[in-house]
């Protein structure tokens, strides 16, 4: 296989893990109906469809340097974004925030869908975008070092066996993004792939932890 072939299967298989992660964490929604419960999937959702827009870029030659770029940045950008809130939020009584967690998510959907309006619209330009990939990074770092925090705090707290390993797939997210910047920088192939890398480990943490949880709680029903 080509470089490029490898990349593409390994963005297919990240857009893959993402949506099974979606269908698992969707599960409190769909009992409750409580729109609190909506943004983690969302949140991985994005990630999904960011993976998948990158790995379709990588088959068609050309795409993404029209307007292919920005469509996987934005998505990606808010993925973090919304799986930062959804944190935050869960610190406070649903009575309490209901309404502006509402208003917060029809803002964060609002805003994603007119910037992936402009940047159809607008002409790539590689300088720009190069300084649009570093700031997601930075904001994306920003995002999981708090989903990071709260979580370890929470598991000092209140140990829970089930989902234990939850931080440490976050924190290999994070390094994936940090050595994204590195890459940035420097073009190091090895951070590059290692990026990739740390992103499947992570994942595959996320999907580990999400159906023991799921076969652990549908036992309890039973």
């Amino acid at each position: 296989m080509s470089e490029i072939e490898i990349r593409a299967t390994i963005e297919f298989v990240s857009t893959a893990m993402c949506f099974i992660l979606v269908w698992f964490m969707a599960k409190p929604y769909r009992l409750t109906r409580e729109t609190r419960y909506l943004a983690l999937p969302l949140g991985f959702g994005f990630l999904g469809i960011s993976y998948l827009f990158s790995g379709i870029a990588m088959g068609i030659p050309g795409i993404f340097y029209n307007g292919g770029a920005w469509l996987q940045l934005f998505p990606r950008a808010f993925a973090f974004i919304f799986l930062a809130i959804t944190y935050y939020f869960s610190r406070q009584p649903s009575g309490k925030s209901s309404i502006t967690w509402n208003l917060t998510i029809s803002l964060l959907m609002v805003a994603l869908v007119v910037g992936m309006v402009i940047s159809i619209i607008i002409p790539y330009s590689s300088g720009n975008y190069l300084v649009a990939s570093a700031s997601v990074r930075v904001l994306n770092l920003i995002c999981i070092s708090y989903i990071s925090i709260h979580l370890l705090r929470n598991q000092f707290r209140n140990p829970d066996s089930r989902v234990i390993w939850t931080p440490s797939g976050y924190l290999l997210l994070g390094v994936g993004q940090y050595l994204l910047l590195s890459w940035l920088v420097d073009k190091s192939l090895f951070a590059f792939w290692s990026a990739l890398a740390a992103r499947l480990i992570a994942l595959t943490v996320f999907l580990t932890v999400s159906y023991l949880t799921f076969f652990s709680s549908k036992e309890k029903d039973s």
